[in-house]
This record gives structure tokens, sequence and C-alpha cells, in this order.
């Protein structure tokens, strides 16, 4: 019950602050990785390692989104899943809108800042993504 106090009360101080969903924009392109999934009911999944690592590169209002996966001397293993999207301001935020053969879904940037994103999904999880930082043995 504490967790999802927590969720409600984040969720109010994010509605009442009224950013511009086009700053956070310049914020997406780059390397992350999930640190925590809250799910529609509530529940919190934290990540402590993440095999692998979501890349956004972002021109004006198109971009893509893949799987890398970082390898041990800092370089990447790019996976076959690349997805090509397009942002839009709809409804005072900002949307990433996914088109493949297969479907396509939409999903909502909460917060894009230097050290944190926010993603929620179709179905209600919301994805904390902090920067990914290269591993340090």
């Amino acid at each position: 019950m504490k967790k999802k106090s927590l969720y409600i009360l984040f969720l109010v101080i994010v509605s009442c602050s009224k950013p511009n969903p086009l700053d956070y924009i310049q914020h997406i392109s780059g390397y992350w990785e999930i640190e925590k999934v809250v799910l529609a009911d509530g529940t919190e999944k934290l990540y402590k390692f993440n095999q692998n690592i979501d890349f956004f590169e972002v021109q004006e209002f198109s971009g893509i989104r893949k799987k890398v996966q970082p390898k041990l001397d800092g370089s990447f293993i790019v996976t076959q899943d690349i997805k090509n999207f397009s942002l839009e301001v709809e409804n005072d935020s900002l949307r990433i809108y996914y088109k493949t053969p297969l479907s396509n879904w939409k999903e909502t940037i909460i917060s894009a800042k230097e050290n944190e994103m926010i993603i929620k999904n179709e179905t209600g999880n919301i994805y904390f993504y902090k920067p990914y930082e290269k591993i340090q043995l």
C-alpha cells in the first residue's frame, strides 16, 4: 500500500508541474538501462543488472530504438531488435509512436532529463531508466 501511495504522489507532482514535453526530446538520445519498473498494479521490480540496454537516437521528431548488449571492453553487440518511431505531442504529453509490419503501439514519455527517463507503456507499466554506465571491473 505504501508503494502505491508513493506512486500516486509521484503522479500528482508530475502532473501539477506542467513542463513543456518538447523539452524532453533533447534528452532522449543515448544508451539507457532500466533501473526499475512499476507495474500497472503497483508492483515494483528493481533491475540490478541489465543484459540488454536500450539505445535511442532522435533526429527532430523521429528516431530509432534498438537493443544492445554491453561487452566488457565497453563496446556493444547490436541485436536485430531495431524499431523506428516518431514523436508527437498529444494531450500535453510527448508520445512515441512505433509502427512495424506486425503491430502499432505508443508509449508516453513522462519525463526525460540528463540523468533519468521515465516511459509509460500502453498497459500502464512505468519504466524508470538511467543512463548506461560502462561496466567497471
